[in-house]
């Protein structure tokens, strides 16, 4: 009996749509339970000089409000110890807790926002990526990755070209907003059940803010609806207001954001604007690279740092570049601290390189597809990453020409040609990118799990993992890992909440390890329990429940704990250089969009993806997995905008104002498939990480757009900031008939376009 590589449903499928999965506010109100909120700031920088709380105090329900000095700690963050959790002196984003309240109702919250008085001087805060350098205002040191002799190769090169990457943040729009309960507990111990992908994290902020030792501190996550990054570290201020309030009060606290605070005052996936310069022959082939990356990380550091890591190290992609010189600068603003979203980095600096190529094709008036196919990682040469990791296993090249097959590549980039040739009313275009993306923390220290199995008398098994369930299905993947080691049905098997008294340090359910990392620590568990179950057998192959019931009676153990630790990776940040991944998950994409000249409205007409994902433990939740992060992809790059007030305050902070993708922006045709990879054998049954990596293959759409944009530039290299919104196309549209005196020319000596572009 196997269960692993079976579509074995999602084991919350169900309740997800009958509303039976239980949620952090689906938890019945205790009897004396209160409702936790906070006064946050109104302006972006500015100075408190006067906190009148008086009149808030008096309104009838509010219970207690609480400032920093109710804190035993205020200073705490993941990396750098920078992160205020309630203003003091200062204010450095719009949203930033000031005054936290606790309330027998929402009404009572509200009026007491409306009580609260503060005076704050206004400070000069800073907006822009550009103003933060101008100003100097960085997070943590400039870091640097390189390799060969930059200069050298400039001073030789055939083409040399410039230019800088710009693309916009994006709001998980996760469905649960951000929430935790809090039950007080006897000895000042707290009970807490949050929403996070990091319930390790969050019990220890927490006991550190409170000034408790971690033990009195138990976090529960049963599971999330979504979170994409955002729930790995801003889940811990919720949870800890809410705990600052029980530990106070002695009662149960509730704080749940609505959708417009969540997304006002938390942070989202990172601005990016890299300065890049490349050289290359005149046949297409890089022979260096340089490039400035530079991130919006906000007002405090969280992940940003370590987000930047993966950027600088996904700048290379797919392709072998001889000589590279990499920086990588965290800038400070005035926003709120911006955080983990899936990819982590790794798009803003695969996008930069694929935009690369994309011009370089455009210059020398060949195929791009060309241009991606020579420079592609080799299989014994050409091979090494800039960081001096060896790509092994390298599926690149075969991904590269079975999707040009398989999508009917070439074909259809003759009837683009000859559509935009023909068509006074629209355009297309069509691009196929690739990606190469680690699978490992990029903190070594973090690549670590633990799991607790228990068999009972019936023969049912109950498994705890430092894994979160956000939807992904990472607790259905381990299910049926442990079935299957065991040689029993899969519905024998549950996975119980994540909690921090059964599983203690672990890392956060991020960096696509989630499923390598607890599964491998729950199988290392099931194989000491069946080599103690093997002694008991002695070969007379004993029914499943009849083995575990004479286990039972020969006092034989019945439960073990589990761990794992991925080995083989090292990296050494300072020097940029080692091996921070186990090894990469890659793929292909081909996709074809078309444009209304008049209005710049994008549609998708078809996207092809392949990807080498190992040998899936879970098929079909892998294929989710794959569609979901692509058109999450397509987003961020063609829709997701947001957009603020020249003081700094969000504006786009509703479905109403920030478009995420419908089932109107989906491809009219998707095929999504993977190749059979035998040889990939370093990883837990022979599986890869399949979470973030397809979300980058949604480049491919933004390039498509690029390349239709090609066409009617008069030879120029189209101008186009992510995301490409249906205003951002009109724009360079726009500008291009300007350029062109309003009859642009084809690129590539095709027919003009028929009617002029507006």
């Amino acid at each position: 009996m196997t269960a692993v590589g079976k579509n074995i449903p999602h084991d919350s499928a169900r309740g997800y749509v009958t509303g039976e999965a239980i949620y952090v506010d689906d938890t019945p109100f205790a009897r004396n339970e209160l409702l936790v909120d906070f006064f946050w700031s109104p302006i972006a920088h500015g100075r408190i000089r006067a906190l009148d709380t008086t009149a808030a105090c008096k309104v009838p329900g509010v219970v207690g409000l609480y400032t920093f000095r109710d804190l035993q700690h205020n200073l705490f963050g993941p990396i750098i110890k920078d992160e205020i959790l309630i203003a003091e002196s200062e204010v450095t984003f719009i949203g930033q807790p000031i005054v936290v309240i606790a309330a027998e109702t929402r009404e009572a919250i509200a009026a007491a926002k409306k009580a609260i008085k503060i005076d704050i001087e206004k400070l000069d805060p800073i907006f822009t990526i550009e103003e933060a350098k101008r100003r100097k205002q960085f997070i943590g040191p400039t870091r640097r990755i390189a390799r060969g002799d930059v200069n050298a190769a400039f001073a030789s090169a055939d083409h040399v070209l410039e230019g800088t990457w710009i693309n916009g943040g994006q709001d998980h729009f996760y469905l649960e907003s951000q929430a935790a309960i809090a039950w007080p507990g006897e000895f000042r111990a707290l009970n807490v059940l949050s929403s996070t992908q990091n319930p390790s994290e969050v019990q220890e902020v927490i006991a550190h803010v409170l000034g408790l030792p971690i033990n009195k501190v138990v976090v529960t996550t049963k599971r999330m609806g979504g979170a994409f990054g955002g729930k790995e570290c801003q889940a811990t201020h919720p949870a800890a207001l809410a705990a600052l309030v029980a530990q106070n009060t002695g009662r149960p606290a509730r704080i749940v954001y609505n959708k417009d605070d969540d997304m006002r005052v938390t942070g989202g996936r990172h601005p990016f604007q890299n300065d890049w310069k490349v050289a290359f022959t005149r046949d297409g082939v890089l022979t260096a690279l340089k490039v400035d990356l530079y991130s919006d990380g906000g007002a405090y550091a969280d992940l940003s740092p370590a987000v930047m890591g993966r950027a600088m190290t996904h700048v290379d992609n797919a392709y072998y570049i001889p000589n590279v010189e990499i920086t990588g600068t965290v800038c400070r603003t005035n926003y709120p601290p911006n955080t983990a979203f899936r990819g982590f980095g790794g798009p803003q600096g695969v996008a930069t390189i694929e935009n690369i190529l994309q011009e370089m094709a455009i210059v020398l008036h060949r195929d791009p597809i060309e241009i991606r196919m020579k420079n592609c990682y080799g299989i014994d040469d050409r091979n090494i990453t800039p960081y001096g990791q060896v790509v092994k296993n390298n599926m690149l090249p075969r991904l590269f020409r079975e999707i040009v097959e398989r999508a009917d590549y070439h074909r259809r980039v003759a009837a683009v040609a000859e559509f935009n040739a023909e068509s006074p009313t629209h355009l297309r275009g069509i691009a196929c990118t690739a990606v190469k993306f680690g699978i490992s923390f990029n903190t070594k220290f973090l690549n670590q799990a633990n799991a607790l199995v228990n068999i009972y008398l019936d023969g049912s098994v109950q498994v705890s993992t430092g894994a979160t369930e956000m939807g992904q299905g990472v607790n259905t993947k381990i299910r049926q890992l442990v079935a299957d080691e065991f040689g029993i049905d899969v519905e024998q098997v549950v996975l119980m909440p994540t909690s921090t008294e059964k599983n203690n340090n672990t890392s956060a359910t991020a960096a696509s390890s989630g499923a390598d990392l607890n599964g491998s620590a729950a199988v290392d568990a099931c194989r000491k329990i069946k080599a103690r179950l093997a002694a008991v057998d002695l070969g007379r192959k004993l029914p499943w429940r009849d083995l575990i019931s004479a286990a039972y009676h020969d006092r034989v153990s019945l439960g073990e704990r589990g761990f794992y630790s991925t080995q083989g990776i090292d990296w050494d940040i300072d020097k940029g250089c080692g091996t921070p991944f186990l090894y990469f998950t890659q793929g292909t994409a081909v996709s074809e969009v078309e444009i209304d000249r008049f209005t710049g409205m994008m549609r998708i007409l078809r996207c092809d993806l392949l990807m080498d994902i190992g040998k899936p433990i879970n098929p079909g939740i892998d294929r989710g997995q794959i569609t979901g992060a692509f058109i999450q992809g397509v987003g961020w790059l063609t829709t997701e905008e947001k957009r603020w007030t020249p003081d700094g305050d969000l504006l786009t902070h509703s479905p109403t104002t920030y478009k995420i993708p419908n089932i109107q922006d989906l491809p009219e045709i998707f095929n999504a498939d993977w190749i059979v990879n035998e040889a990939n054998t370093i990883n837990l049954r022979s599986s890869k990480a399949v979470g973030e990596p397809p979300l980058l293959l949604a480049i491919s759409v933004f390039m498509a757009v690029k390349n239709a944009l090609s066409y009617v530039s008069n030879g120029a290299i189209p101008k186009l900031s992510a995301p490409a919104t249906g205003e951002e196309i009109l724009m360079r549209l726009t500008e291009i008939s300007r350029w062109s005196g309003g009859l642009p020319a084809a690129v590539g000596g095709l027919k003009p376009a028929a009617t002029p572009v507006v």
